[in-house]
């Protein structure tokens, strides 16, 4: 058997699936790409999560295009965060051309084009269903590490939690959780010392420091009522595909802080509300994670673990979760052993960093006797990428150099009235367009202050009284009521009746 048929065994023998798989392009080898080597991701591995990963302009949004694509016509739903709002083009039928019909000739792929189900979300005032969240939904511990804080701090938040929920305070935004800690600090400070123990004015500045710069970066559009819903992410149209759900996060690329708050709020609120599963067939959602560096680079050590946990775990829910990121060195190796495909397109080499994290790169991925693997990822082309995932065992398939089958959809984004157009059709844009700020802990605390400091006024008043009655009357006062007891006398008006009529006779 000569190199390439032992290839071609290598690669089918290592992708075989006896179950529904999805076909992301044909194995590539010395630089051909190969009809009868098709690489194929089985659904049942798809929740064991993934890596696309590669440097800009080498095809990593078109991957996503495809795999959502893919998913969608299964019946099984994306939820996409799109930092760069290149990834809309999903919901327009794409458009056939000669280098597509080519390629796919290449691969031994039938090319069709379509349009997908889709819905436009947002964390921000960009139009879209808007999603939004709970002070409360977070809880004291999710909600301590997103804002970075020690176990002192952490423990006060505790505090903060228990008294709103021992006092039925509801905290839905972050003007309640301010007015909380301004309370207890300042007007209820004895009441929480008797209760609760004492608590550190330089601590509750540290935290409301922290809300502040939260706070900055635009989370108080995220916290608040009506909270989303998660299950209306697994949604599906009148033909049975998957809505793909594209939260457009282009105008929070600055603010790292809100989009890491928002990503592990979403991850923690599907792991708490998705009823285990077990080991199914396919995912129930598949969610995919762009700019993940966002993520990594301002998290904390806390809140590393709390996100390489989630990742762990989410899994047996049947949520698939896929970061893309420029370098698979972004992501943490905790979370990098959890991730079982990755998807590696090309690499450039400019510099000794440059090299250096290409060695480390291709140490990541199985070793191949047909590929130098630090040499093919600086030398594959524009859609095409190295291939590594899980059979249905659970066992990593051969690496693949792959040439990418083409997205079906748009490749490109949409226009803002195709985004209305969107957006006008949409039940959950309607459904999520209301603010509600029903009463909560802002608006209960100041009655509640309102009816102390009236407490306060009626007490002084009552006060300023007894004291005025406990003197007694002042000497002019005495001296006052004794002249007007004798002018008022019969007596005396007698006398002067008298005194007055001499006077007129004479």
């Amino acid at each position: 058997m000569d190199r390439k048929d032992a290839f071609i065994k290598n690669i089918n023998e290592g992708y075989n699936s006896k179950g529904e798989s999805i076909i992301l392009g044909g194995a590539i080898l010395d630089g051909e790409a190969l009809a009868d080597a098709q690489v194929k991701i089985p659904l049942k591995t798809l929740n064991r999560h993934g890596l696309i990963a590669g440097a800009t302009g080498t095809g990593k949004t078109k991957t996503i295009q495809v795999l959502s694509e893919q998913l969608s016509s299964l019946g099984i739903p994306v939820l996409m965060m799109d930092i760069k709002g290149d990834f809309s083009g999903i919901a327009k039928e794409g458009e056939e051309k000669a280098f597509i019909t080519e390629r796919h000739a290449k691969i031994n792929i039938p090319y069709s084009t379509s349009s997908f189900p889709v819905e436009l979300l947002t964390i921000s005032e960009q139009n879209g269903v808007r999603l939004r969240a709970t002070v409360s939904e977070f809880g004291p511990v999710l909600f301590s590490r997103i804002l970075n804080l020690n176990d002192t701090q952490a423990g006060v938040v505790s505090v903060i939690f228990k008294y709103c929920d021992d006092n039925k305070m509801a905290l839905l935004d972050l003007k309640d959780i301010k007015k909380v800690i301004n309370y207890i600090t300042e007007e209820g400070k004895d009441e929480i010392e008797e209760n609760y123990g004492k608590i550190s004015t330089s601590t509750t500045g540290t935290i409301l420091r922290k809300i502040i710069e939260l706070e900055q970066q635009g989370a108080e559009l995220f916290f608040g009522e009506m909270s989303f819903d998660i299950e209306d992410l697994m949604r599906f149209d009148e033909n049975g595909k998957g809505y793909v759900n594209i939260i457009r996060l282009t105008d929070i690329q600055d603010k790292p802080k809100l989009f890491s708050t928002f990503m592990l709020s979403l991850l923690a609120e599907i792991y708490q509300q998705m009823p285990e599963k077990g080991d199914m067939d396919q995912p129930e959602l598949v969610i995919f994670i762009d700019e993940a560096h966002l993520i990594f680079n301002e998290a904390s050590k806390t809140l590393l673990e709390q996100i390489e946990t989630i990742v762990k775990l989410i899994r047996s829910k049947g949520v698939g979760v896929y970061f893309i990121t420029q370098n698979p060195m972004d992501i943490p190796s905790g979370v990098l052993a959890q991730l079982g495909l990755k998807i590696q397109h090309a690499l450039r080499a400019f510099t000794a960093n440059d090299r250096e994290a290409i060695k480390k790169t291709a140490d990541n991925y199985p070793i191949s006797e047909f590929y130098k693997t630090d040499e093919v990822l600086t030398s594959l082309g524009i859609g095409e990428a190295l291939v590594t995932a899980l059979n249905e065992k659970g066992i990593p398939t051969p690496l693949a150099a792959t040439m990418m089958r083409a997205p079906m959809s748009r490749m490109d984004v949409l226009t803002e009235s195709e985004i209305q157009e969107i957006n006008n059709k949409s039940k959950l844009v309607k459904k999520y367009s209301e603010l509600i700020d029903r009463e909560s802990a802002y608006e209960m605390l100041n009655k509640k202050i309102a009816v102390a400091e009236q407490e306060v006024a009626e007490q002084e008043e009552e006060k300023l009284e007894k004291k005025e009655e406990s003197k007694g009357p002042s000497t002019a006062d005495v001296v006052g009521k004794s002249v007007l007891k004798v002018l008022t006398s019969a007596t005396f008006i007698r006398g002067a009746f008298g005194v007055l009529s001499k006077m007129f006779k004479k």
